[in-house]
């Protein structure tokens, strides 16, 4: 783990100048967002869940948090042998209760079936409870993000997938989204042609097509919508994973979050969910965001599946302009700080190995240096009304369009955006000093 410290010590070398961190002091907002805090919430919906500290020292699973929230019903030496049963420790976890409808959205990783189709009773309990602790009659689907054929050649090397007959009241739907090199590729080629400037028009929207990028953000959404459909409309309980469950399933699970709950849409709340379904969740940042597309690098290990959801969020926030309390500048802050950052929010690749290299102790956290007042006006959405009801995106290519905030942003002026936004701001602000308050639909007009 000393590689690790190493790390830590030459990105905060890198950012000891950076003025962003200046005037905070060291644990300051790390307490926002514990998991204790979503709990608490959970808890006063249902009593179907408890925390649990099995991981306190992280044993039985390295890429998870110390507490976890799981069905009362199972206790915590059956967790261990699900751990087992599952690739990296990741067993089902409580990732969303959705209140109206009573049902809950889990994620995990794959199950460790391989060729002799291997069955853990532990496991099968638990998903069980997690239908249990449901309305009556409930339901519930596995979401594999792999293809039918990629979740059954995992087989040979120990994965697989949850049997039928094992797991009765589950029903298994596959939609595959890409993820590693292939999603990595996609996006060097997108940052490559939009810093062509000597194209044809023909040659640009050719390149534009051959990258695939908004594929891959209609795949996420179609593939988050049909989590949220599961959960809100059909009150069913969904399970999400592919293999490791720490990249596509994170982005299935945060994005079902948003279209459905209309508290993780506000400020507090996105950060919320980001720090609850990425940092704590265990998305390897260290080695997802290593290097940007500009690097000659190529590692295995990267890919921009963090981005992929910040340009998803900015689609939603594009097709309802009014239902998102942030606004762009937040994504791109966090596009910016996963990749490079003076704080330490992003840093290592899980709380685990945040722990040992004693992040908490030695950065400062993000959420900290975004909240100041100063940055909420560039941040927060002036045209923000709470939007009680659930969105739901349109995911047809036609209805998409390129975040050219980010990937244009050195290729456009940013002044008459800033202009425009800081005007924006100053309308609102006088509006509401004369009284008048902007006002939603039940459905808010999409652009």
């Amino acid at each position: 783990m000393q590689g690790g410290l190493e790390y830590v010590q030459r990105r905060k070398l890198r950012s000891a100048g950076a003025g962003s961190a200046r005037g905070l002091r060291l644990g300051d907002a790390w307490h926002f967002h514990p998991p204790e805090r979503y709990y608490k919430r959970v808890a006063r919906e249902t009593n179907a869940w408890r925390l649990s500290e099995v991981n306190e020292d992280f044993s039985l699973c390295p890429s998870y948090p110390r507490a976890v929230i799981v069905p009362r019903a199972v206790d915590d030496d059956a967790l261990a042998r699900c751990a087992r049963f599952r690739q990296g420790g990741r067993f089902p976890v409580l990732s969303y209760h959705h209140a109206p409808s009573g049902t809950v959205l889990l994620r995990s990783s794959q199950p460790l079936t391989g060729p002799q189709k291997r069955r853990c009773a532990e496991d099968e309990e638990l998903l069980r409870a997690a239908l249990a602790g449901a309305r009556p009659g409930a339901r519930g689907f596995i979401l594999d993000t792999r293809s039918a054929q990629a979740a059954k050649q995992a087989r040979v090397t120990g994965g697989g997938t949850e049997a039928k007959a094992a797991y009765p009241g589950w029903k298994r739907l596959h939609r595959p989204l890409e993820r590693g090199w292939p999603l990595q590729e996609s996006f060097v080629r997108l940052v490559e042609a939009c810093g062509d400037l000597e194209q044809s028009m023909d040659r640009w929207l050719s390149q534009l097509e051959a990258c695939h990028w908004l594929a891959h953000v209609k795949e996420a959404l179609s593939t988050a919508c049909l989590a949220a459909q599961g959960v809100g409309r059909e009150g069913a309980c969904v399970l999400v994973h592919g293999a490791e469950g720490t990249d596509s399933t994170l982005l299935v699970t945060s994005l079902a979050q948003l279209i459905l709950d209309p508290s993780s849409r506000t400020m507090a709340g996105f950060q919320e969910l980001v720090e609850r379904e990425w940092i704590q969740a265990g998305h390897p940042f260290q080695l997802r965001c290593a290097h940007s597309a500009f690097s000659h690098a190529r590692p295995k290990h990267e890919a921009p599946t963090f981005l992929l959801f910040l340009d998803c969020v900015w689609q939603l926030g594009r097709q309802f302009p009014l239902s998102l309390e942030f606004g762009e500048g937040l994504l791109l802050a966090l596009f910016e700080h996963a990749y490079a950052s003076p704080f330490g929010t992003f840093l290592c690749s899980s709380e685990k190995e945040r722990c040992l290299c004693e992040v908490r102790t030695r950065t400062h956290s993000l959420w900290s240096g975004l909240n100041q007042p100063k940055e909420q006006r560039k941040l927060r959405n002036p045209l923000y009304v709470p939007n009680p009801l659930a969105i739901w995106p349109s995911v047809e290519l036609q209805t998409l369009r390129l975040w050219q905030g980010l990937f244009l942003r050195w290729i456009r002026p940013p002044e008459p955006s800033e202009v425009a936004w800081e005007k924006v701001w100053q309308i609102v602000t006088d509006k509401k000093t004369e009284g008048c308050e902007p006002t939603v639909s039940a459905s808010e007009p999409r652009l």
